[in-house]
């Protein structure tokens, strides 16, 4: 069961114009300051400049480009969509990524159990009200534990790294594009359309996105009976389909509950870029708050 919440404010003195002459001046609302570079001393998100990370990352998306086909995500949805690996609580889940560093990732090469609070605590401060918000910011990578051992450790390009639709021509804003030539989608009549087996208006929730932690997160929260609001599962779903949210890509395939909770997701984006630091959080402080949220959101074990 999902719950529906209330829309942030996006009329004119609270829209996005003024939220992004906000961001350029490096502060989000409520006062987070944004840094201008990353922990390498780069700018965020960029794969081409010269880095002890960039060659690493880039043979990253060329692998993930090549295997990220229609078929091989409906497999992965199949064999992972059961929840049959693990049963453990949220918090178990959290401390079971304290040895994953994203391989995919230009920004940070922290483990992820900093990035999850360091996300969670941004957003905590600036939308001290929205509790559905500062728990979706600490589960939103949960899913990273497909890189376990115990569900199989699944390569890293099949858990992590900008997420896009299968189904339809993959769009030239997806990073590192032309690597999708070597997938065989990218040649076959039936995939490789505007729309392909899709139409226009659809729906996302309609739409099969490359397989990785994004969407079996969603899948986990889900079947799990999660209280959390639609736009919460919306971020946990789509947080990294940067071709969406960053690119404007795709958007014919929304429908009017996307995009109201695309809205959401816009806000969710910039505290999980920009947080990444090498701040470190006290966990134990922070924890029995998030503990709270666990047990009002979710049950006490989760299958996995």
């Amino acid at each position: 069961m999902t719950i529906l919440i209330d829309q942030p404010d996006f009329g004119i003195e609270a829209g996005f114009n003024k939220a992004d002459d906000v961001e350029k001046e490096g502060v989000l609302n409520g006062g987070f300051m944004m840094p201008h570079t990353n922990s390498f001393g780069h700018t965020f998100r960029d794969y081409h400049v010269e880095s002890e990370r960039q060659q690493g990352v880039e043979n990253f998306y060329r692998t993930n480009h090549i295997n990220q086909t229609y078929d091989f995500v409906k497999r992965m949805r199949e064999e992972y969509g059961n929840l049959d690996k693990v049963e453990m609580s949220i918090w178990e889940c959290c401390e079971l990524l304290n040895d994953v560093v994203d391989e995919s990732d230009p920004d940070l090469d922290e483990p992820q159990i900093e990035h999850l609070l360091q996300t969670a605590e941004a957003i905590r401060k600036d939308y001290p009200d929205e509790d559905w918000l500062h728990l979706t910011g600490l589960i939103h990578d949960l899913g990273k534990v497909l890189l376990h051992p115990s569900f199989g450790g699944l390569p890293q390009w099949a858990v992590v790294g900008d997420t896009y639709p299968v189904g339809c021509a993959f769009d030239k804003s997806i990073v590192h594009h032309k690597y999708f030539e070597e997938n065989p989608d990218y040649h076959n009549p039936a995939y490789n359309t505007k729309y392909g087996v899709y139409s226009e208006g659809c729906g996302l929730n309609n739409v099969m996105m490359s397989w990785g932690h994004d969407d079996y997160m969603y899948l986990v929260a889900k079947e799990n009976n999660t209280t959390l609001p639609s736009a919460a599962l919306f971020i946990i779903r789509y947080h990294s389909f940067y071709a969406l949210h960053r690119s404007g890509s795709y958007k014919q395939l929304m429908n009017g509950e996307d995009v109201e909770n695309l809205k959401w997701l816009e806000i969710f984006n910039k505290y999980d870029l920009y947080s990444k630091s090498k701040v470190r959080i006290d966990v134990e402080k922070v924890k029995p708050y998030y503990l709270s949220l666990i047990e009002k959101y979710f049950p006490a074990k989760l299958r996995w």
